[in-house]
């Protein structure tokens, strides 16, 4: 186990670093100036203290070195937990920022992953046993799997925001509030929590089901389950068994599907307004923030590659196959 979590490190080693040198280099080709567009926030029409502010913001961003030199100054600067200051809401630093849109995010991923995961396997094996559900439910899988997360962030908004007002469309909580574990805030931040949340799930829970469902008519096929039956063991133990084989490739879906979902969350969060690191990746776009584009960029590509290693742990703790092929390797 030791040269497979080995081998594993070394590759997710080589991603972090293409993955960073790619996230610095983005917002870099860019078109815009961040500089000038500081200087036109700041509506300073005097040529004298234009040039002034030019030569001091450029000084102070680094922008005046050659670009090899800027890259090694932003591993250094990394390797201290320094992400910059931040152009759109100078001068406060980008780890502050995005700390404070991290929990929105997470709020909505974490439970949206999960949730969906559980559900969708749970209702595709229970599909598997009814074949009626293929005329009903299971199309409507089909449907929802190839939704695109801004349409139906969109249409949900439409119809149950706008048309029927039983949700807000728009923040995180309530304008006129002030964040707080007030029960009043707590309340508002759950209605503003429930379209977004509801827009990434219904994505993938069509996903799921299908992909379970298909697996398990799949299963209950193989050998081993002919075996069973002609042993006469009970059908509910099949399925079972059935089950335990299907979910392993679930769990290398969860794994290929991580960074989708992170994209139809950041998707989603533009389309809500919510105040979570896609809101903060659109208003560093509009903005020219270099530093909190590639800030916000570089904590989502920790998170996709730590969330895909936990899996790759999970996927050799529930498969004991994987730990006797490392133990016949070994020998």
């Amino acid at each position: 186990m030791r040269r497979y979590f080995g081998r594993k490190l070394l590759v997710y080693g080589l991603t972090f670093l293409v993955a960073v040198t790619v996230n610095w280099m983005i917002p870099r080709f860019m078109p815009g100036d961040p500089v000038q567009s500081m200087i036109a926030r700041a509506n300073v029409s005097q040529p004298a203290a234009v040039e002034a502010m030019r030569a001091h913001y450029t000084s102070l961003f680094g922008f005046d070195l050659p670009l090899w030199k800027q890259y090694a100054n932003f591993w250094a600067a990394l390797f201290r937990g320094d992400l910059g200051i931040s152009v759109w809401l100078f001068p406060t630093p980008v780890t502050d920022v995005i700390v404070r849109a991290v929990p929105y995010t997470l709020a909505l991923l974490v439970p949206a992953i999960l949730l969906s995961w559980w559900a969708g396997n749970r209702f595709g094996a229970f599909a598997a046993r009814r074949r009626w559900l293929e005329n009903t439910a299971l199309p409507v899988g089909y449907v929802l799997t190839a939704t695109p997360y801004m349409w139906l962030a969109i249409l949900m908004a439409w119809g149950l925001g706008v048309v029927a007002g039983i949700f807000p469309v728009a923040g995180g909580y309530g304008f006129a509030l002030r964040p707080g574990w007030s029960a009043e805030f707590l309340g508002s931040l759950a209605l503003h929590w429930v379209l977004p949340f509801l827009s990434l799930f219904l994505v993938a829970f069509g996903g799921w089901a299908i992909g379970m469902r298909n697996m398990i008519i799949y299963e209950l096929e193989a050998d081993y389950a002919n075996y069973l039956a002609a042993l006469g063991a009970p059908r509910r133990l099949i399925r079972r068994y059935a089950f335990r084989n299907a979910v392993l490739p679930q769990i290398t879906g969860l794994a290929l599907q991580l960074g989708v979902l992170v994209a139809g969350a950041l998707v989603t969060e533009i389309v809500f307004s919510y105040p979570g690191l896609g809101h903060l990746i659109l208003q560093a776009i509009q903005n020219q923030d270099f530093f909190l584009l590639q800030g916000t960029f570089l904590f989502i590509v920790v998170g996709v590659l730590i969330a895909n290693f936990v899996i790759d742990v999970v996927y050799v703790l529930v498969d004991p196959r994987i730990r006797t092929g490392m133990g016949g390797e070994a020998a």
